[in-house]
């Protein structure tokens, strides 16, 4: 059964991609040998939307949806809604504003709840992500709620994590844990057409520039009016470029082991080596083995 699942996954079938996901996110019986039968490789880019609720994240997403559809990409979309305090599901906010695209042939759109997950992300968010890239996507968005440390944790799951903020968001900005500057590719100034904006640009740049003299990387604060697809172009050259530059292997070392400390925390909830954690996923990596799931059975 899994192998078929797998089979029709991999050539796109949308059906299949959403039972599947319904099969992960319910933790059904199965579920644990189909991700385990993932290919080890995927061509897929996850690219991770976050920032405080009313930033215009869901707008931003729909206009880069517009964008690549147009350069003739195959998107998926993870809306991560805040749950229903009656039955924990999805409220689909995200869905109903990107309406246009849920039968676009291009775009695949999925829904999920946070059902109570102090950090804004999906419990099971990897496994779903992980299924998702076994699928002829180009880019896989997922947008999170924005509360808590959803900023954080996305960047254990993100190849390229976009921070958006609005002009009004300069006290916001001040306070911010190192933590949340750290982890940030690309910082988009949603709504740049209202007053202050460049003013507020400016700051921003001023209080990344330390970063820059450490890292000899300067992240891109760019200015964006979503709602008028202003600035996605340039936002989608920024994002595809620091793909393209992602490519070192203490990067992809660190993604991975970011990703399999926390299902296995979640599966064993006890502590955990980490350093020798990375030194085992080194080694299968060089010999070009490394499967997510296989490797954390073993623990």
């Amino acid at each position: 059964m899994q192998k078929d699942w797998l089979h029709t996954i991999q050539k796109g079938d949308h059906r299949s991609i959403a039972r599947a996901i319904s099969l992960v996110e319910n933790e059904a019986e199965g579920s644990q040998q189909l991700l385990a039968s993932l290919p080890t490789t995927t061509n897929s880019k996850i690219v991770g939307i976050t920032g405080s609720p009313g930033a215009g994240k869901s707008t931003l997403v729909d206009a880069l949806i517009a964008e690549w559809v147009k350069a003739g990409k195959n998107i998926a979309v993870l809306c991560v809604d805040p749950s229903s305090p009656f039955h924990l599901g999805a409220l689909l906010g995200d869905r109903i504003r990107m309406s246009e695209w849920y039968n676009h042939p291009q775009v695949f759109i999925r829904s999920l709840a946070t059902r109570g997950s102090l950090g804004g992300l999906h419990p099971r968010i990897l496994e779903i992500t992980s299924l998702l890239a076994a699928a002829p996507f180009d880019y896989i968005i997922v947008e999170t709620v924005g509360v808590g440390q959803s900023e954080i944790e996305i960047a254990g799951l993100a190849d390229v994590t976009v921070v958006v903020v609005v002009p009004e968001a300069g006290d916001e900005v001040q306070t911010m844990k190192a933590g949340i500057m750290e982890i940030a590719d690309v910082f988009v100034v949603n709504k740049s057409d209202r007053p202050e904006a460049d003013h507020f640009v400016k700051n921003l740049r001023m209080m990344l520039a330390p970063a820059f003299n450490t890292t000899n990387y300067e992240i891109p604060v760019l200015k964006t009016v979503a709602s008028q697809q202003s600035g996605i172009v340039e936002l989608v050259t920024a994002i595809e470029t620091h793909l393209q530059r992602q490519l070192q292997p203490q990067r992809r070392l660190w993604l991975l082991t970011q990703r399999a400390w926390q299902l296995i925390q979640a599966k064993r909830m006890k502590d955990l080596d980490k350093r020798e954690l990375q030194e085992k996923i080194a080694q299968q990596l060089e010999r070009g083995e490394f499967n997510l799931y296989s490797f954390i059975q073993g623990y």
